[in-house]
């Protein structure tokens, strides 16, 4: 391999260079303090992790173990509940009336008689609320669906789940803001009682081929969910597209013009007879 070459010049003056930095930095006392910081910290880290470890023990100890009632064995208990909504104008923006809608709930020990779907309860509070004279020109101009949404006095349909004001000119709901009086353009199941059986004119006539009036007349119209709840026709369901979506069904979309091109009187028609021929299939 040959013998190893002598050090060079360069490496002894390192190696002087290097002793003379350590003998100056052990004179100045830095290698000690660099140690004492050091157990400094880890010190006042360990100091640290025993006081949480200790304040874990004593929470653990103090608070009582958290169970649900259902591991107790405790039977649940429902209180009725009151909502009420108040709504107040406030005039702090310059000129610029700003309306808040104040939500409060109520605990009480008696059974509330529920309110149809079409009628619920909102109270109004320091003002009589009345609508611009724009708004209620344009409220009668869309009799279907209505043309004036409004977040607190609209009511939401169930299918194209629009929160307006109805189009029907002799509704005092909607043109007085009587609250005791039902909106005559949204219809209300008579079983349930519920939002699911909230639908406008427009998607009442289109999505099941029945008129408002025919349904405000008779007081015992059930909603698509409640008919087949019933029993009555398992075939007749509700087409719209979050009820769809439970179903594992694709929703129909615009499906009104097919239905009418093959004859059907509305969408949940056509969805009944197509129910009706895949159960005949898969007997």
């Amino acid at each position: 391999m040959g013998r190893l070459r002598a050090k060079s010049d360069y490496e002894d003056l390192r190696n002087a260079r290097i002793l003379e930095n350590k003998e100056r930095l052990a004179s100045l006392g830095l290698k000690k303090t660099v140690s004492e910081l050091h157990s400094i910290i880890s010190s006042a880290k360990s100091a640290k992790i025993h006081a949480r470890k200790c304040h874990n023990t004593l929470s653990r100890i103090s608070l009582p173990l958290r169970r649900s009632d259902r591991l107790k064995q405790i039977s649940p208990v429902s209180t009725p509940l009151r909502f009420q909504f108040s709504f107040r104008r406030s005039n702090r923006l310059k000129g610029k009336s700003v309306h808040s809608l104040k939500f409060e709930c109520n605990e009480v020990g008696e059974e509330i008689m529920k309110r149809p779907a079409n009628a619920p309860s909102v109270e109004i509070s320091d003002l009589e609320h009345r609508l611009s004279p724009d708004a209620s020109a344009r409220r009668c101009s869309s009799k279907g669906r209505g043309s004036v949404y409004d977040p607190v006095f609209g009511i939401c349909c169930h299918f194209c789940r629009q929160k307006k004001l109805c189009g029907e000119e002799d509704c005092e709901r909607c043109g007085n803001f009587d609250m005791d009086k039902p909106c005559i353009g949204k219809t209300d199941c008579s079983v349930c009682h519920s939002s699911n059986g909230v639908f406008c004119r427009a998607c009442l006539k289109v999505r099941y081929g029945e008129e408002m009036e025919e349904v405000i007349e008779n007081k015992k119209w059930m909603c698509p969910h409640c008919v087949e709840e019933k029993g009555i026709n398992p075939y007749w369901i509700c087409n719209s597209s979050l009820c769809l979506k439970k179903r594992k069904m694709a929703p129909t979309g615009l499906a009104i013009y097919r239905a009418r091109e093959m004859g059907y009187e509305s969408v949940a028609h056509l969805l009944m007879d197509e129910l009706k021929r895949a159960d005949l299939c898969n007997r």
